[in-house]
């Protein structure tokens, strides 16, 4: 085994574009003309905002996705650095059960498939608080956690979690290779849609994946993005948005080949990515892959015009959310939220709703509690609130996480309480 790589103090600086300039296309460099959609001015949706905060100025910046007419990624434009974004960040996996879920049994699949053990080294990007890593190190399976945010990242170094507090990328990549270390296993969830230099990661992946070894990328289905009208989950800190067919695009320019496909159903709907280094992987390419590039074909997914006709519909659920909670206020109801996550603040800023139609919202994570939301100043407070107050509905903001969180709450039923769900179109459960 090679020696354990520097963690908390030992980050590493990548260079990156110069935020605010006009951008060509993150992947292909072509220019970007064609709108995705336009969902106005927003702040960053984790820039939570500290109550003696309240009157500063608040940046707001450009949510104005557009895709390539050449490679047909769609994108944001970079506004600010990753290190302003994720440097601190208020986002800790582990207070999602359902999530803590997922991951485990992804291990247990893993360690099945691939014939993990204490000679394998399992590798994580955006490895967060060790809500993942923590059951493979429970096995005994050597794992090092990559993680750019310094609160998060303490939180697994407390756990045990060997974790380099740096942005991913090839720099760092070739310096790791140089120490001894390869990837038998890779994993990359809900990352890859989250940098800027989405070339500089991609390529980071196949210099640190050992020559036989695993790369497994979580990211989004554009298609169940458009198909469940899910544009909150459009936000400055997930700058691409991927079809297998744009995904496997990018990671073929950079030498890995996708060799299995799964659609999940976590974050609304994503694709699990399964890629091997082509000069060196051996496993055979999954119908699957073949399947699913086919469907998105038929859907139009291969042309500009299946790209540029998602907008009519993000408007009617603004005006529908909008007329259900006004009728809802003017009828002498409260109607509190549940969650502050990023895709809820893309909600809240798009549709102008504020604490006038949504007294506050409550969150489990102690680090967002006392703060205000992004934009909106909605305030955030303890779940208990919601047993003390009694509302008589209940926005849910992480609608992607409906059943677990309506499971935490079914003794409001109690005193009558309805939930609500925004996402894809007004529906009260």
């Amino acid at each position: 085994m090679p020696s354990r790589p520097d963690t908390l103090t030992d980050a590493v600086t990548l260079p990156r574009a110069a935020p605010g300039v006009a951008p060509g296309c993150r992947f292909c460099g072509r220019p970007l003309r064609h709108t995705f959609v336009d969902l106005g001015m927003s702040p960053l949706c984790e820039s939570y905002v500290p109550a003696d905060r309240v009157s500063a100025m608040e940046p707001f910046y450009p949510l104005h996705a557009k895709v390539c007419e050449h490679c047909l990624l769609v994108q944001l434009e970079q506004f600010v650095s990753a290190e302003e974004i994720f440097g601190q960040y208020a986002y800790f996996s582990s207070y999602s059960d359902s999530w803590v879920a997922h991951a485990a049994s992804y291990v247990e699949m893993a360690v099945n498939r691939f014939g993990l053990d204490e000679h394998r080294m399992v590798i994580e990007l955006a490895s967060n608080d060790g809500y993942l890593l923590q059951h493979v190190v429970a096995r005994g399976i050597p794992a090092v956690g990559i993680e750019p945010a310094v609160n998060v990242a303490r939180v697994a170094l407390d756990r045990g979690i060997e974790t380099v507090v740096a942005f991913f990328g090839q720099a760092l990549a070739h310096r790791l290779v140089g120490e001894g270390f390869a990837a038998d296993l890779l994993v990359a969830n809900n990352v890859m849609a989250h940098v800027p230099d989405l070339n500089d990661f991609v390529g980071g992946i196949s210099t640190l994946l050992a020559p036989q070894g695993v790369a497994t990328i979580e990211v989004p289905h554009l298609l169940r993005l458009v198909e469940s009208n899910q544009f909150d989950t459009i936000y400055h800190e997930h700058f691409s948005y991927f079809t297998l067919l744009s995904a496997r695009r990018v990671l073929n320019a950079h030498g890995l080949e996708l060799f299995d496909v799964e659609e999940l159903r976590s974050h609304g709907g994503s694709l699990r990515l399964y890629a091997q280094r082509t000069d060196g992987g051996r496993r055979a390419v999954s119908p699957a892959v073949q399947a699913l590039a086919d469907r998105e074909r038929r859907l139009g997914y291969d042309t500009l015009d299946a790209h540029r006709s998602f907008a009519r519909q993000v408007h009617e659920t603004k005006w529908r959310l909008l007329e259900f909670l006004i009728a809802r206020r003017r009828e002498g109801k409260r109607i509190v939220g549940y969650g502050a996550p990023g895709k809820g603040n893309t909600l809240l800023n798009f549709c102008g709703i504020r604490s006038d139609l949504l007294d506050y919202t409550v969150d489990r994570n102690p680090y967002k509690q006392g703060m205000l939301l992004p934009g909106t100043h909605i305030p955030i407070r303890h779940p208990e609130a919601i047993e003390r107050d009694r509302p008589d509905y209940i926005l849910i903001l992480p609608w992607n996480l409906k059943e677990e969180i309506m499971e935490q709450l079914a003794h409001v039923r109690d005193w009558g309480a309805r939930f609500v769900v925004p996402i894809p179109t007004v529906r009260v459960l």
